[in-house]
C-alpha cells in the first residue's frame, strides 16, 4: 500500500518507520528540509530504541523516503496519515495550526480519493473539523479516520509492531476495511482491531492516558502517607498488583509522569470539560498531585541538606522523564532541579540520552552536564536518582562513598533497597518508603 505521512515527529517517524517495515511504500513529510537530510541519511533526530535500525532499512530496501514536498506525497498515496505536532497553549488547549496547515495541504493536493487518518493527538470531535477545512480546497472525496496512537517512549517501535489493540474510528466500512489491511501484519497473533465512531476513538485516547495517569498519581499521593506512618510503599505495591482486578503496571512511586503525551493529554482533556461544563474532579486531582509530588521531593532534599543551599553541589543522575528516551518534555526533573538551583545548590548532572535536549532545557540551572555518570559526583553533597535507567541499578558503590562529601542518597525511582542502602552505611530517602 502506498502511504504518506505528514509530520517526522515522534508519531509520524515511528508510524512510518514501522508501516515501510511491513512492506509498504512510505513518503514522510516535514517542512524542515535539515530534518529531511538526516533522516535520508538513516539518522533518527532522537533516541528511541530500534528506531534508526527500521529508517536506515527502510531507506536502504526503497520503501521508506522522507521529502519537504506534501503534494507530490499525497499525489502518489492512498492512505495519508496527519501526524503534525499539537502542542498545548496557555490554556491548555491544543495548538491546531500545525494541523490546519496540513488539512488545508492535502486537501489542495487531491488528485483522487484519499484516505485521510488522523494519527495527531487531537480535540474531541477534531475529525469533523479537519474534514471540513479539506473540504475547503479539495475536489475529490476523501474520508477521515480518526486512529490515535498508544506508544510508550522507549518501548515505541515494539508497541507499534505488537500493538495490546488498533482502536479505528470510521463510519465508513470502506475506510475501515483499508485500515484493518493496513494494520493486519501486527496483528497476526489475534490483538483486536477495534472499530468505533471517530468521537469514541478520539474519547478512547485521553481516556487511556487519564487512567494510567491517575494510576501514578494514586500511587504517589499513597507514598506520602507510607512515608508519614512508616509504610513501605513497594510492599503494598505488590500487595495491590496481585490482585487481577488492579494488576501489575502503572503502580510505581516516584517524583511524577511526565513527556509529551500525559500532561498535555490531561490538560486537553481538562480543557474539552471545561468548555462543556462538565465536571471532571478526579482528573484535576490527578494533575495536582503530580505537581505536588515533585514539590515534595525537594522538600525531602531541604529536611536532609537545609533550605539553604548556597555552597553545596547536587550531583544528578537522570535527567529524560523517562528510561530509553531523551524526551525532556515536562519531566519532573526540571522542575526540581530549578527548586533546588533557585535554592543555591549547584548542580552537576547526567543522562545516558537525554544530556544535549537537557542542556537546552536546564541552561543556567544546571553547571554541568556530564558525558560520564561518576563524574558527576566529585566534591558533591548528595545524589539524587530522578530517572530509572539500568544504568544506575549497579553502581560502584565504594566509588561512590570516596566522591561523596557525604554519603547521602535521594532516590526519587525507588531504584535501590534500603536495607542493602543500609548495610552499606548511606543515609537514604526514597519514595513512600522508611528512610535509612
Amino acid at each position: 500500500m502506498k502511504v504518506a505521512v505528514i509530520g517526522t515527529g515522534y508519531v509520524g517517524l515511528v508510524a512510518g518507520a514501522c508501516f515501510a517495515d511491513a512492506g509498504n511504500s512510505v513518503a514522510c513529510v516535514d517542512r524542515d528540509h535539515k530534518k529531511i537530510d538526516t533522516l535520508r541519511m538513516g539518522k533518527v533526530p532522537f533516541y528511541e530504541p530500534g528506531l534508526e535500525e527500521l529508517v536506515r532499512r527502510g531507506v536502504a530496501e526503497g520503501r521508506l523516503s522522507f521529502t519537504p514536498d506534501t503534494a507530490a506525497a499525497v499525489r502518489d498515496a492512498e492512505v495519508v496519515f496527519l501526524a503534525v505536532g499539537t502542542p498545548s497553549g496557555p490554556d491548555g488547549a491544543p495548538d491546531l495550526t500545525a494541523l490546519k496547515a496540513a488539512s488545508v495541504e492535502v486537501g489542495q493536493a487531491m488528485n483522487g480519493y484519499k484516505l485521510i487518518v488522523n494519527k495527531s493527538t487531537v480535540p474531541i470531535g477534531m475529525h469533523a473539523q479537519v474534514a471540513g477545512w479539506m473540504r475547503e480546497h479539495a475536489r475529490h472525496e476523501f474520508d477521515v479516520v480518526s486512529n490515535p496512537e498508544f506508544l510508550k517512549e522507549g518501548a515505541a517501535v515494539q508497541d507499534f509492531l505488537k500493538p495490546d489493540r488498533v482502536v479505528i474510528g470510521t463510519d465508513k466500512d470502506q475506510a475501515f476495511r483499508k485500515m484493518k489491511d493496513l494494520y493486519a501484519p501486527f496483528v497476526r497473533q489475534g490483538n483486536p482491531i477495534l472499530r468505533m465512531d471517530p468521537v469514541s476513538a478520539e474519547i478512547t485516547k485521553y481516556a487511556c492516558n487519564a487512567f494510567l495517569a491517575a494510576r501514578i498519581s494514586f500511587m504517589n499521593e499513597l507514598s506520602l502517607l507510607c512515608e508519614r506512618v512508616g509504610a513501605d510503599v513497594e510492599t503494598v505495591r505488590m500487595g495491590m498488583s496481585t490482585d487481577l482486578r488492579i494488576g501489575k503496571h502503572f503502580l510505581y512511586a516516584g517524583v511524577g509522569y511526565g513527556g509529551s503525551c500525559f500532561p498535555k493529554d490531561i490538560e486537553a482533556l481538562l480543557h474539552t470539560a471545561r468548555s462543556l461544563e462538565v465536571p471532571m474532579e478526579i482528573v484535576q486531582s490527578v494533575q495536582r498531585a503530580n505537581l505536588r509530588q515533585r514539590k515534595h521531593f525537594v522538600e525531602r532534599v531541604f529536611a536532609a541538606l537545609g533550605s539553604d543551599l548556597l555552597g553545596k553541589t547536587l550531583a544528578v543522575w537522570g535527567l529524560a522523564f523517562k528510561p530509553n528516551t531523551d524526551d525532556m518534555r515536562e519531566a519532573p526533573s526540571v522542575d526540581i532541579l530549578r527548586d533546588l538551583h533557585a535554592a543555591g545548590a549547584r548542580i552537576q548532572a547526567f543522562d545516558p540520552a537525554a544530556g544535549a535536549t537537557a542542556a537546552a532545557t536546564l541552561g543556567g540551572v544546571v553547571a554541568l552536564i556530564a558525558a560520564r555518570r561518576d563524574e558527576v559526583l566529585e566534591g558533591a553533597d548528595a545524589l539524587l536518582i530522578l530517572t530509572e535507567w539500568n544504568d544506575f541499578r549497579h553502581p560502584d558503590w565504594e566509588l561512590i562513598r570516596r566522591k561523596l562529601k557525604r554519603p547521602l542518597v535521594f532516590d526519587g525511582r525507588n531504584v535501590y533497597s534500603p536495607t542493602e542502602m543500609r548495610e552499606r552505611g548511606f543515609e537514604y530517602h526514597s519514595v513512600g518508603r522508611p528512610s535509612v
